[in-house]
């Protein structure tokens, strides 16, 4: 066999292949050259001497250092081995065809190709045999300077294109096109703090990811962010990594865009730069526009309180006497409750279902009584204006719900969906209704205050886990939360609870609730007014004891003082209209958590309440969940005298409600939840 004919195709071949960008494949060398030697046909590659023919020192540097080397031409990888010799010398196509599939199949290149020398391999060799000089063959290639380095450098300048290429293909992974878009509108709209900054980086790492998306597989997307990283500016591989491509991470993930937004201004512009108004782009608003629009739902987002009338026979539990002649169905009619003067002193606690099921159809009228607890519980029902518009909800029906301070939901369940513990035996949980930053202290005994600079106390394990609004107006819902784990590690001794304003952001929607929930027992304080920066307000102090648990001393009215909200009083019976299930639960529906309303006689949200959440929204709009949480927002109901409006419990929340009922026979029970 004439190994000429294999020195010179490999040497051609590898004379191609620098003409493109070269990599090399993740094997082991030694398994190469052991590949090479055994893929020699039977017969070609005889003993010489000690060795067979082919097994050469010379030959196996070379393969070491080159036979790994890849080229990536029209989408493929191509090796040295890559060759056709089949003519000449069948044997050496034989073993041309076994390296390169060889080397293929590890399909995983490892880093770019750099060499220590401008040259690999020995050209030849000569040796005296008894008086007489023979020349060896040996592999050897010539390689052009942009592939070669000192050897000390090489390490260095094989990691810089390794974490280019590492960072650009995560970066072109998790940013999302449509994230790219909403940044690019907001920095055409100037409404980007520094944004005309990053406009050429968006727009060419844009284009990178149109191109990426495309591609079918692993291998394709690997090789486009290999040979990428050798010719990209920095700052577009890099774009992940910086301040502009967490807002991009952030939008991709599916965080609000408020949210977003002002979390990389906070980054880029200090604590002290405050966005004033909410976002959103033109893009998206139009985006939002059209699905309304095609859903036939554009009448459906003007919303209006709810009234006797709008409801059916089939979605109440209860009505009393003068409320049944108001809803739109004469069925109630046909009952006739018998009489009785019969009382009961004695107050009997029930469960909410076995109360629906067995005491509320024998009532002729209930009265409940509300104390201050119950003030986050305050719900509206909510209709739409034009009874003809489509159904926005995941639900058969076009009504949803308001709780007071316009919140979907009740503390407690705001304090878990933002991953606050509210299992604890002591929580003390704080809301407010708008972009202020406000901030919850808890003093202990020993003077430790737990708060966002001290957020866990070593002694009794009391932890702050949740702190909104902090540097950035991300909610106008925002909740904190201090809770202890157990209280046999809770000192014994006086404890101080209050409330700091740290910044103000807005004007209206000032005040504040707190609930201190201790095994369940809910006690809920309520500060109707504005605070000034740097004012703190006593929210209670109490004493604990491990023998008697939680005593209050003094605070804000909580459920011990009466109060008029909504106007209806607290600690007083208020007679209840209508008992429902929220919307989510008619028709024999079980849709996401079940409320139970109770509707009162002369309630009524002295203020516009919000129309719908995107929690309610059916599935369809969820792409456009950034538009409608700024439009659900901004389009509250006009105030109505007339309103469907009470207290409503979640299934999700500890509760109790105290209840008079008359009927067959009056009695007071006391309502679990």
């Amino acid at each position: 066999m004439e190994f000429n004919v294999l020195k010179t195709a490999t040497a051609k071949q590898f004379e191609l292949m620098q003409k493109h960008p070269m990599f090399r494949v993740n094997l082991n060398k030694d398994l190469l050259y052991a590949n090479y030697i055994n893929s020699f046909p039977a017969g070609t590659n005889e003993m010489f001497r000690e060795r067979t023919e082919h097994e050469c020192s010379c030959c196996r540097s070379f393969i070491r250092s080159i036979g790994d080397v890849v080229a990536y031409i029209d989408g493929k990888l191509v090796t040295i081995w890559d060759i056709n010799v089949a003519d000449k010398e069948p044997g050496y196509q034989v073993v041309a065809d076994s390296m390169a599939e060889f080397v293929k199949s590890s399909n995983k290149v490892s880093d770019i190709f750099l060499h220590y020398e401008n040259k690999a391999g020995t050209d030849k060799s000569f040796e005296d045999i008894m008086g007489k000089v023979t020349t060896w063959e040996h592999f050897f290639v010539n390689i052009k300077p942009q592939f070669v380095k000192k050897n000390a450098d090489i390490p260095s300048a094989l990691a810089v294109p390794r974490d280019t290429k590492q960072v650009l293909t995560r970066g072109l992974k998790e940013i999302t096109l449509d994230s790219l878009d909403t940044v690019l509108e907001l920095v055409d709209q100037n409404s980007l703090l520094r944004g005309q900054e990053f406009k050429h980086t968006l727009s060419e790492f844009r284009k990178l990811k149109v191109e990426f998306d495309k591609l079918k597989t692993d291998f394709e997307r690997d090789m486009f962010g290999w040979t990428k990283a050798l010719t990209i500016n920095g700052a577009v591989a890099g774009l992940n990594n910086s301040a502009i491509g967490t807002l991009l991470n952030d939008l991709s993930e599916g965080k609000e865009l408020d949210y977003a937004v002002n979390s990389y201004e906070r980054k880029v512009g200090g604590d002290s730069y405050k966005r004033p108004t909410a976002l959103v782009t033109k893009g998206m608003i139009d985006k939002a526009k059209k699905t309304i629009e095609e859903m036939g739902l554009t009448s459906a987002l003007e919303r209006r309180y709810a009234t006797l009338s709008d409801i059916s026979i089939n979605n109440v539990l209860f009505a009393n006497r003068d409320t049944r002649k108001a809803i739109s169905n004469d069925v109630f009619d046909t009952i006739s409750p018998t009489k009785s003067n019969k009382k009961l002193d004695k107050v009997e606690e029930v469960f909410i279902e076995k109360f629906l099921e067995d005491i509320l159809p024998k009532a002729d009228s209930i009265e409940i009584m509300l104390d201050n607890e119950h003030i986050s519980n305050l719900v509206s029902l909510i209709a739409p204006v034009d009874p003809t518009a489509g159904n926005l909800f995941k639900w058969d029906n076009k009504f949803s719900w308001s709780y007071n301070g316009d919140v979907a939901d009740s503390i407690k369940e705001r304090v878990k969906q933002a991953g606050g513990n509210v299992t604890g035996d002591l929580c003390c949980r704080l809301s407010w209704f708008n972009y202020d930053d406000l901030d919850i202290y808890l003093e202990e005994p020993s003077g430790n205050v737990i708060n966002f600079r001290n957020r866990k106390s070593t002694l009794s394990g009391g932890t702050l886990d949740v702190d909104m609004n902090a540097g950035v107006a991300s909610t106008r819902t925002p909740v904190e939360n201090i809770y202890f784990p157990n209280k046999r590690n809770m000192k014994e001794g006086k404890y101080r609870l209050y409330v700091n304003c740290w910044t103000t952001r807005e004007s209206k929607d000032k005040g504040f609730q707190v609930e201190v929930d201790f095994l369940g027992n809910i006690n809920s304080f309520s500060y109707q007014k504005g605070m000034k920066p740097g004012e703190n307000v006593t929210v209670a102090e109490f004493n604990y004891t491990h023998k008697n648990g939680i005593e209050f001393i003094s605070g804000l009215p909580s459920s011990t003082r009466s109060t008029e909200v909504w106007g209806i009083k607290t600690k007083e019976f208020q007679k209840v209209n209508v008992v429902m299930l929220s919307p989510n639960y008619w028709d024999d529906k079980e849709i996401g958590n079940k409320h139970y309303f109770f509707m009162i006689d002369g309630c009524a949200n002295e203020s516009g309440a919000r129309g719908f959440y995107n929690e309610f929204l059916h599935k369809d709009l969820d792409k456009d969940r950034k538009v409608l949480e700024v439009v659900g927002n901004k389009l509250k109901t006009a105030t109505a005298s007339e309103q469907l409006s009470g207290v409503g419990f979640s299934s999700t929340q500890k509760n109790s409600l105290l209840c008079q009922v008359k009927g067959s026979f009056t009695r007071v029970v006391k309502i679990v939840f």
